[in-house]
């Protein structure tokens, strides 16, 4: 599970702190305060924090570390998507640590990510190198036990306000996925395997592996020594 973030120094709390999910802390800007200079500082501030958002309203979200089971998970599923994108060829995956402009303002780190080449080589180099500023076309997000699903929910809705064209919402602990597209939202719970739609038609999620988590694995018998 995930563990506490220490509060911040007296020099940060010029910005409000507002509200802390099981470690995750979330940082309000003061009345005509930079949005961008507040996020900045906050990064400086949890530089060892990899996943830090900044919401429509200019609130920074820093998250709590992953916890053991929550990383294995998120592994599995990057490893998954990343062999099939390498076979694929139409776009890039990029981990939880990547972070997208949606606008000037609201900065998203999903747990997972893909974009077609189409839409990041659009970009300049120098951009790809930086934020990327653009929407990923498919993004993926698991609930971690400190995780509010209420709260995931809503993120996730806003993802498809902002063009995203396939979202899905991974808990493990209910082996639920909530499917989001522009034009409806399904849930389906006990299946092994998920096939996508497009965009990423033909990528295929083994959900075996994030059902297992870090419960104790089958015992298997000892390999026999080849004499």
């Amino acid at each position: 599970m995930a563990t506490a973030l220490k509060l911040p120094a007296e020099s940060e709390r010029r910005a409000q702190i507002v509200l802390d999910y099981g470690g995750e802390l979330i940082f309000r800007p003061k009345p005509g305060e930079n949005l961008d200079a507040l996020y900045l500082r906050i990064c400086e501030a949890y530089e060892d924090r990899s996943k830090i958002e900044q919401d429509e309203e200019g609130n920074v979200h820093v998250m709590a570390p992953t916890g053991g089971e929550s990383g294995t998970q998120n592994a599995d599923l990057i490893t998954d998507l990343n062999v099939w994108a390498r076979r694929d060829k139409r776009g890039k995956v990029f981990d939880s640590s990547t972070t997208f402009l949606f606008t000037k303002t609201v900065k998203r780190v999903p747990d997972a990510a893909w974009v077609s080449k189409e839409r990041l080589f659009a970009l300049p180099y120098s951009s790809r190198r930086k934020y990327l500023p653009l929407v990923p076309e498919f993004v993926i997000e698991i609930k971690s036990p400190s995780d509010s699903k209420k709260r995931l929910e809503r993120k996730m809705r806003k993802y498809l306000d902002y063009g995203v064209e396939l979202g899905w919402l991974i808990d493990p602990d209910k082996r639920e996925v909530k499917i989001y597209t522009p034009t409806e939202i399904n849930t389906i719970t006990g299946v092994s395997k998920l096939r996508a739609s497009d965009p990423v038609k033909g990528f295929t999620l083994n959900l075996r592996l994030i059902w297992l988590g870090l419960h104790d694995e089958p015992k298997s018998q000892p390999a026999k020594s080849m004499k």
